[in-house]
């Protein structure tokens, strides 16, 4: 099982980050655990319950502010499953419209539920150029 679920564990986070890029938020929202925990170096301090994350979204959304993406690719993964949890570690290339790539180092824990792969923790960190 841990060859098969590293590879949907490895589809889901490329399928998320496509959701994204194409502005699709339910289904950005479906590859997320209904008590997901979100800390990510541009946020306003963890988010620590779905809840902060859609207000947080909602706002920036609403203010015209939501990252507008070429693409966002994961790279490098590295996943580790044990049983019904699993780790990905991997660095996200974000391309925005017209402006340099940025690359982050991201983890996310997630819990096979009711038969899918969902982010249950996602920690991601801004490296600076040439890091």
């Amino acid at each position: 099982m841990t060859l098969d679920a590293a590879a949907d564990i490895a589809a889901a986070i490329d399928d998320l980050y496509a959701a994204f890029v194409a502005g699709d938020r339910a289904r950005f929202d479906g590859h997320l655990h209904p008590d997901v925990t979100t800390w990510e170096t541009h946020l306003p301090g963890p988010l620590r319950t779905r809840a902060e994350l859609d207000a947080y979204r909602d706002a920036r959304d609403g203010a015209g502010r939501r990252p507008v993406m070429d693409t966002l690719t994961a790279r490098d993964k590295r996943i580790d499953v044990w049983g019904e949890v699993g780790v990905a570690r991997y660095v996200l290339v974000a391309e925005p419209h017209g402006a340099p790539a940025q690359h982050t180092r991201v983890t996310d824990v997630l819990r096979h539920t009711r038969g899918r792969w969902l982010i249950a923790h996602h920690h991601a960190e801004l490296l600076s150029e040439g890091a």
